[in-house]
């Protein structure tokens, strides 16, 4: 069951730093690099959401193998 939930944070931590990607080149996101010199909110929280996802997912794929 751990296995489980950990694959599907990494591929939800996948999706949200694609998605984070796509909004930090969206024209919101350059206008608000012009204006303010940082990149909006949302791309923000996108991007930290998914790396601590990802590397929730990974952690626990990788790091719960027993080893005999």
């Amino acid at each position: 069951m751990n296995k489980i939930v950990a694959i599907a944070f990494l591929v939800v931590g996948i999706i949200l730093l694609c998605l984070s990607y796509n909004s930090y080149h969206s024209a919101a996101s350059d206008v608000s690099r012009v204006v303010t010199g940082a990149s909006t909110d949302k791309t923000v929280w996108l991007l930290v959401g998914g790396i601590f996802a990802t590397g929730a997912g990974l952690s626990g794929t990788l790091g719960s193998q027993k080893k005999l």
